[in-house]
């Protein structure tokens, strides 16, 4: 079995983890590169705590120390970045469309490297139980990924109730919604908080919740069991949603797979009520 990487003895290690530690943690997944290259003294500045809480990390995470910490993430970097720079070379500071290549690319594979298979699969058995309702909650920058996703799974199964607007409102919905629903839900930080209290309302009913977001550390890392890490490195000053575009992309392909034989109908009288009422143009 291939050794873990440090994101898996993270989520692993983390209910035995001081607050002081938990803060470690976020920087080690959330700023690899000054873990790699940076000293003990500036993880520790941005993690808002001492150097030995560092060193306390690493040592319980199974390292001899933060220099042999920093070594496995430098290795991982490697490992992660060597397929984008061998498909071009590192951009110019004024290269944005370089820059958002080589990005992308990275966000890319470091979000589908990361999924453990055996959960993958658990996801979309859940995400394709037709017995159950599947509820897709998505934070406000999120909105339009949850959208996308939400109309693709809808083509293909019934009961798919895309989850968003003011409180009240998701209220509303959420009392309508019987006991044991299936969960999709994505966001990254900074976190809606109607949608972490709605998760932690549903997750009390018997829900099932499927999680994408930046960090094990997060709220909704934290309070899901089945939940997945996507790289979100913007080439500016906003994140990027295309490493999680990428995994809902691959799960709604697998729930198809699933579904092939009711599904196969559906997308049949989806494309039949198109052309019937001329709803697109393709000329």
């Amino acid at each position: 079995m291939a050794p873990m990487d440090v994101g898996g003895l993270i989520r692993e290690r983390l209910d035995r983890c001081t607050p002081a530690e938990r803060r470690v943690a976020e920087v080690v997944l959330r700023h690899p590169q000054l873990v790699a290259f940076g000293t003990v003294a500036q993880v520790a500045e941005r993690a808002t705590t001492s150097g030995s809480s560092v060193v306390r990390l690493a040592a319980r995470l199974g390292f001899d120390g933060f220099r042999a910490l920093q070594e496995q993430v430098q290795a991982e970097l490697a490992s992660r970045l060597r397929p984008a720079t061998e498909r071009i070379r590192l951009p110019a500071a004024g290269d944005v469309l370089g820059r958002a290549l080589a990005t992308e690319l990275d966000n890319v594979q470091g979000t589908l490297d990361a999924v453990d298979r055996h959960r993958f699969d658990r996801a979309v058995g859940l995400l394709a139980d037709l017995d159950r309702p599947l509820l897709v909650l998505a934070g406000d920058a999120s909105r339009g990924v949850g959208t996308q996703v939400s109309t693709e799974l809808s083509m293909l199964r019934s009961e798919v109730i895309q989850v968003g607007g003011d409180p009240v409102a998701v209220a509303r919905l959420l009392a309508g919604v019987g006991p044991g629903p299936v969960v999709l839900a994505v966001d990254l930080g900074r976190y809606d908080r109607w949608l972490v209290d709605a998760v932690a309302l549903l997750i009390g009913e018997g829900a099932s919740v499927v999680a994408l977001s930046d960090s094990p550390l997060s709220p909704l890392g934290r309070s899901t069991d089945l939940h997945f890490d996507v790289v979100a490195e913007g080439a500016g000053p906003f994140d990027s949603y295309v490493g999680a575009l990428a995994l809902l992309g691959a799960l709604v392909a697998a729930v198809a797979e699933r579904l092939r034989a009711t599904a196969t109908g559906s997308l049949d009288r989806v494309e039949a009520a198109w052309r019937e009422t001329g709803a697109l143009f393709d000329g």
